[in-house]
């Protein structure tokens, strides 16, 4: 069979120090998807204190944006750096 390479989006490299895991081109994917290839990145992905209340924005395609939270936190797997913003947009 091989070298495990690519598994369930995520891309595996060995090393002699151990494995590393990363899930770029699943996160480029996830980009495409939603059309925001040309977005600029921020240091901190969420407002930690703000808070969301009854008039806020609807949501014209609840499907897409499931899936999108969906996306979102499976590639928490690899950055759990963006766990607490993943998981502010999946209670919305």
């Amino acid at each position: 069979m091989g070298d495990l390479r690519f598994f369930l989006g995520i891309d595996v490299r060995q090393s002699k120090e151990g494995f590393h895991l990363s899930q770029a081109r699943y996160a480029a994917d996830i980009l495409e998807r939603t059309g925001m290839t040309s977005c600029k990145p921020v240091a901190t992905p969420i407002d930690a204190k703000g808070k969301l209340d009854a008039t806020g924005v609807t949501i014209d395609d609840a499907t897409s944006y499931r899936q999108l939270a969906r996306a979102l936190q499976y590639l928490t797997v690899t950055r759990p750096d963006i766990a607490f913003a993943v998981q502010q947009v999946s209670h919305a």
